[in-house]
């Protein structure tokens, strides 16, 4: 496994094996899981989550994940104690409407190309 996590404007070299790692946070409780789809969002498996895991606070999160040189579109959700499941962009526009940058915890979506180059894009 190597240590690259997709991320803006990196290019990933070759095919193979990779982990996908990020933060969770909600804001509300303790992320209890993190989902992620390699899929577009047809699938979601859930993350190995890094302890502590504490009320309020930032939770680690890795899945390791075969990149197989084709494109496809990566996206993580948090989940926590309370229930609260980290929206979509357009449920979290149709919530708040359209001037939350400041707030924004909707889910962010990764475009990987086959050549490997990867971009973030409005889900």
């Amino acid at each position: 496994m190597t240590d690259h996590a997709p991320r803006r404007e990196q290019k990933l070299p070759a095919p193979g094996l990779y982990e996908l790692a990020g933060l969770a946070w909600s804001g509300r409780g303790r992320i209890d899981a993190v989902e992620i789809t390699t899929d577009g969002g047809h699938t979601w498996v859930n993350a190995a989550l890094q302890e502590p895991r504490l009320p309020i606070a930032l939770t680690r999160f890795r899945l390791p994940w075969r990149f197989e040189g084709r494109d496809t579109r990566i996206a993580s959700r948090a989940i926590d104690e309370t229930g609260y499941v980290q929206p979509t962009r357009d449920a979290l526009i149709a919530a708040r409407g359209t001037n939350s940058a400041y707030h924004y915890n909707g889910i962010k979506v990764w475009h990987v190309k086959g050549d490997g180059t990867v971009t973030n894009v409005e889900a």
